[in-house]
């Protein structure tokens, strides 16, 4: 199976796959009283990027909106999170951190199916692949600094002060983090892999130590960015699904996953900076950007990276395996799911050989 352009196969909507349907005419009544200014009448697209919360555009006369909803059907505990996702932005966008500002979230199921949120429409470039094809050395040096800063920036909030102190525990974030997907990786088990086996042992006891608690985003990344569309500024961060209080050298770490991300060749191809002429492309390398990140924060991941990459490359592991798991039962949003399950395995290796680095037997 060839490996596919994930610029064109995830970018921009497709008409709503019919399992995932909303009623136009009952959201755009509620819509109409819940949101000032809005006028139908209303077309909804889904966009055709992400596997978890299934997200659609939603075009008026007037402007566009997003909608983002828990997926229908049996759901793991604790997962799509469509309340905390509008907490946390909306608290974000009253920072002026670069997130879409939200108008209304329904936890009434009789509006959409599901419950909801509805925030801003953020207009500009999504770039699929790390290696920004459609993009120049310039360019792409620039939004990998403005990438860095953003998190950098995220991640110095102190918590209590933006009203945040009980978004998450916060402490022994990864020592949880590793429990908690070890749980859900179960739950979802579809075949044996020996090294998720090995990794769900030896990782509890292999937990690097934290320094503060800072807001994670859980999923960061370039895809999970909206560029300006003329401007190497990141106009938006989105999918904050994943997002808590926790152990921010954790958040970073798995952001730095790119430059070690296995390649796949199934149609599920995960993007992947492996074997790319950085220096041609104007990317920086992995030590130059964990220093840019050092100096804008003083938090350092340097002593404890392969243990931070062990734990990080589980985690995506498992979360894949819980797409897997929602294509078992039905309720998978993204026609590329059944796909990800050939990235599990080597995301497993990947995790096991950093494990190795780490000092595992």
């Amino acid at each position: 199976m060839t490996s596919i352009d994930r610029q064109a196969a995830f970018s921009g909507t497709r008409e709503v796959a019919p399992a995932l349907s909303i009623d136009a005419t009952r959201l755009s009544d509620y819509l109409s009283e819940s949101i000032a200014d809005f006028r139908g009448p209303l077309t909804i697209t889904q966009f055709r990027g992400g596997q978890s919360n299934p997200t659609y555009l939603l075009e008026t006369p007037r402007r566009r909106y997003v909608l983002r909803r828990k997926p229908p059907g049996k759901l793991l505990p604790s997962a799509h999170a469509v309340d905390r996702e509008f907490r946390i932005i909306s608290t974000l966008h009253a920072q002026s951190f670069p997130v879409p500002q939200t108008f209304v979230y329904c936890a009434d199921d009789s509006v959409a199916g599901t419950a909801f949120y509805v925030m801003s429409f953020a207009d500009g470039r999504v770039f699929w692949e790390p290696q920004m094809p459609d993009s120049n050395p310039a360019e792409r040096a620039a939004v990998y600094d403005c990438m860095n800063s953003t998190l950098a920036r995220l991640h110095c909030f102190d918590p209590a002060a933006i009203g945040l102190s009980d978004f998450g525990r916060g402490e022994n974030y990864v020592a949880r983090q590793i429990e908690r997907w070890s749980k859900q990786y179960r739950a979802s088990e579809t075949e044996t892999i020996a090294d998720m086996d090995r990794l769900i042992e030896w990782l509890p006891h292999n937990v690097p130590p934290q320094s503060t608690v800072r807001v994670v985003h859980g999923d960061y990344r370039l895809d999970n960015t909206v560029v300006a569309p003329n401007e190497p500024d990141i106009i938006a961060v989105l999918d904050w699904e994943l997002s808590t209080l926790g152990d921010p050298l954790a958040d970073f770490t798995y952001h730095l996953m790119q430059w070690h991300m296995p390649h796949s060749e199934s149609r599920a191809g995960t993007g992947s900076l492996v074997g790319r002429d950085l220096k041609a492309l104007g990317l920086p390398s992995l030590s130059d950007y964990v220093d840019l990140y050092v100096a804008r924060t003083g938090l350092d991941p340097r002593p404890h990276l392969p243990a931070y990459f062990a734990y990080n490359f589980f985690r995506i592991a498992a979360i894949l395996q819980g797409i897997i798991g929602r294509v078992r039962n039905g309720t998978a949003t993204s026609e590329h799911a059944p796909a990800k399950a050939a990235m599990i395995r080597p995301l497993a290796e990947t995790a096991w050989r950093f494990a190795q680095e780490a000092g595992a037997k």
